[in-house]
């Protein structure tokens, strides 16, 4: 079965898939060790992580493609790219919507701010007129339509920021006529908002937590909460990304002025761990197959 037939499936049943977001390969591999289901690239992860910048679109797509498809291969599970806005107008969408469709993404997050974007959870965010993002869906609709029928298209509108819940419904509403398979309502403020939009809003509804953090706009429900409203998708999008910030920064807290952390086992993962993860025994094993003389 095709990953995004997967994918598309999983959302259609309205339980509150929980989509945690990956900024490299490690984070991807640790998020399907641990049993999830599916995963997406987080945008906001990859500009942090890989030019150390805040998501505000200094990340080129050709760099989210390379990065998604080092991802994809490295996993079986479904992965959701980031198309920001499409990096463009409709035509640049489409050609965004292709490029993810040929690398083996299962589905796309397209969202309707102004370019430069940025994340769902800062201030200071503009929307495009909702016509200009119906086109935009419509055309990276027909792409999909043409290459693979079960490529997700969720649909973002931050419209709750700037013009209330309403707005975002409508929005939505006009998003899923569009062609878009999944509707993303970001920073909704309330429980009462959520509960609305998924009532209202005539396809599935993905949510997204700003992780266990402080700073995010949306309140932290219980996933079993949102499941029971009849969410579609729980994005968790940089929570393994400030994971990795605080448990980088704790080690070398333990280290610093030339100390060492014996038995630290709570700062790092096993060497054995680690090699486990990065595939060390799969290749060790071509090496004895493939290799002449090889030493054990």
């Amino acid at each position: 079965m095709k990953t995004s037939t997967k994918l598309k499936a999983l959302i259609q049943q309205r339980k509150a898939l929980v989509v945690p977001g990956a900024h490299d390969v490690i984070s991807a591999k640790l998020i399907e060790k641990t049993g999830f289901e599916a995963l997406q690239v987080s945008g906001f992860g990859l500009a942090a992580t890989y030019l150390g910048l805040p998501d505000m679109a200094f990340i080129t797509f050709s760099e989210v493609q390379a990065f998604t498809f080092n991802i994809i291969k490295a996993v079986k599970i479904p992965v959701m790219a980031d198309a920001d806005t499409g990096y463009g107008n409709s035509i640049n969408a489409m050609f965004v919507t292709e490029g993810f469709i040929r690398i083996g993404a299962a589905g796309m997050n397209i969202e309707d701010q102004y370019f430069p974007k940025r994340c769902g959870h800062m201030e200071g965010k503009q929307i495009i007129p909702t016509e200009e993002m119906v086109l935009k869906i419509k055309a990276c609709a027909k792409v999909r339509n043409e290459l693979d029928p079960d490529f997700v298209i969720n649909a973002r509108t931050d419209a709750i920021a700037v013009s209330g819940i309403d707005e975002a419904i409508r929005r939505g509403n006009a998003y899923a006529d569009a062609g878009a398979d999944m509707i993303f309502v970001e920073a909704p403020r309330t429980r009462e908002d959520i509960v609305k939009a998924v009532k209202e809003i005539k396809a599935p509804v993905s949510i997204n937590l700003f992780d266990n953090v402080e700073g995010g706009k949306t309140p932290l429900i219980p996933v079993e909460e949102l499941r029971e409203m009849g969410v579609a998708r729980v994005s968790i999008p940089v929570g393994t990304t400030f994971a990795a910030f605080r448990g980088v920064e704790r080690y070398l807290e333990a280290i610093k002025g030339g100390a060492l952390a014996p038995g630290r086992t709570d700062l790092v993962s096993s060497f054995a761990e680690f090699k486990e993860v990065a595939g060390y025994t799969t290749f060790r094993t071509l090496e004895k197959e493939f290799l002449p003389k090889f030493v054990d």
